[in-house]
């Protein structure tokens, strides 16, 4: 594909209504809004196209872990009586090739495919981008364009432990491209990367510990990270919470990690130390500063609600924005900064009824605020906690690992937010999602019809919870 496109009427271009800079999921979606809207857009890509989702994200880490469940589920057979599984990694190498095939897949199909579809949009990839009064410069030459949205995402951070830099170690992302099944490893870091990788290379057979700072899922409702924590150690994986690292170095072969824990200083040692401790927003070089473009502490762009930034023109939109750090929340921003930028809108990002998903087994997913979050908001709160074991569909399954927590305004009985722990909890947010979207009441909720035997029926019974004992129900009554 030409650097630049011709159009119909038009020599080479230079000349653009919105500049974009990122090709990946923010990237597209601002690109191809723009360009439905009739406008010209440059789409500024730099490395691989399709960001980090689809080629080290979110695609290869959910092909990957659910290959684990499959070993998983075998090994888990003898839950029924009469009953008896076995499964292996048969074959890491191809294990590995499966996926990147998956992700070549996708990329070409749902990326680099997709451009030639959209006229209005003309792919540069020319090297790094800096902006610059009047647009955007390329590889030594100059993009103009009135209106620029950044969405460049984002990478593994490296925490600042002593040693760090010595000692073997790993990300999220060359995890996943290892040739050899490692015999050990230490993942630094419990939020929602590190529980889900670390579960999974777990169940592929690997000696694994978490070590983290606080507890696993620090953001979500205390009694999910217990339940979490309990399911993982089940697993024969090491959980050390509330640790202090002091330092880190290579001992032989191998990584070695110092820390303290209940004032206790241990000696762990593994193949690899496996990084999940954070992301850094990809801002280097961009000369936001020179621009007028602010960042935070973290070093993420500051946008407010309409996505601009601080410097009026400037737009952003995803991972490298201070804001949700979910791929179709990056969808979602990008498409309202687009809007915003070229289109006339005057869009407002709203995140009230955001759902969000972690991908262990059982899976977590929640929408809107924990309790003690509705509490500092303001909120006179009551909750109800329904223990899967109360859900028949869990009975059926012979699998009661996990729990259902809502939280509701007591003056007004709306709901406000909840959180799912469950094998399937992932495809049942929505229902909460849908039902705070739309200021239902917990009774409301409570009174829904729910098909029997489904784990999306535990929502209505966790509902009914907030004003009798379900345990006290017939099948399917209330």
């Amino acid at each position: 594909m030409d650097d630049f496109m011709r159009d119909d009427c038009c020599a080479l271009k230079s000349e653009f209504d919105v500049a974009v800079i990122g090709a990946g999921s923010a990237g597209f979606s601002a690109a191809i809004t723009a360009a439905e809207g009739g406008k010209r857009v440059a789409l500024i890509g730099h490395g691989t196209i399709g960001g980090t989702c689809v080629n080290v994200g979110c695609v290869p880490s959910k092909t990957m872990i659910r290959a684990a469940e499959a070993l998983h589920g075998a090994r888990a057979a003898s839950r029924f009586p009469g009953l008896h599984g076995e499964a292996r990694v048969a074959g890491w190498a191809a294990l590995i090739a499966a996926k990147d095939d998956l992700v070549s897949t996708l990329r070409q199909k749902k990326y680099a495919d997709l451009l030639p579809d959209y006229d209005g949009v003309a792919y540069i990839d020319e090297g790094p981008a800096r902006l610059i009064p009047g647009g955007v410069e390329v590889g030594g030459r100059k993009i103009t364009a009135p209106r620029v949205i950044v969405a460049t995402g984002d990478r593994p951070a490296a925490p600042d432990i002593p040693g760090i830099q010595d000692a073997p170690t790993l990300d999220s992302t060359s995890l996943l491209e290892l040739d050899q099944l490692p015999e050990s490893l230490i993942f630094l870091g419990g939020g929602y990367i590190g529980v889900e990788l670390a579960q999974m290379m777990a169940r592929m057979g690997t000696e694994v510990t978490i070590v983290c700072r606080s507890r696993l899922l620090p953001r979500t409702e205390p009694k999910v990270s217990e339940a979490l924590t309990e399911v993982l150690r089940a697993e024969s994986v090491t959980v050390l919470d509330g640790a202090t690292y002091h330092a880190a170095r290579r001992d032989g072969d191998l990584a070695a990690l110092t820390v303290s824990v209940d004032g206790a200083e241990l000696d762990l040692t593994a193949d690899r130390l496996v990084l999940t401790t954070g992301r850094t927003p990809n801002t280097e070089g961009l000369g936001l500063a020179e621009i007028g473009v602010e960042t935070d502490a973290r070093g993420a762009i500051r946008v407010g609600d309409d996505m601009q930034t601080t410097k009026p023109g400037i737009f952003a939109a995803g991972d490298v924005t201070d804001r949700d750090q979910f791929v179709y929340m990056a969808a979602y921003g990008a498409k309202l900064a687009a809007r915003n930028a070229v289109l006339g809108g005057a869009e407002r990002y709203d995140n009230a009824a955001m759902p969000w998903v972690v991908f262990t087994d059982p899976q977590v997913a929640g929408v809107g605020p924990t309790e003690a979050q509705a509490r500092d908001a303001g909120y006179d709160v009551k909750t109800s906690v329904l223990a899967l074991e109360n859900v028949p569909r869990a009975l059926a399954a012979r699998d009661t690992r996990g729990l259902i927590k809502l939280v509701a305004d007591r003056a007004s009985d709306r709901l406000l937010g909840g959180v799912i722990m469950a094998p399937e909890g992932a495809d049942s947010v929505q229902t909460l999602v849908m039902a705070i979207k739309f200021g239902m009441t917990t009774r409301a909720l409570g009174e829904t019809i729910f098909p029997y035997l489904t784990t999306v029926e535990g929502v209505r019974l966790a509902a009914q919870t907030f004003e009798m004992d379900v345990a006290k129900l017939s099948c399917c009554a209330g």
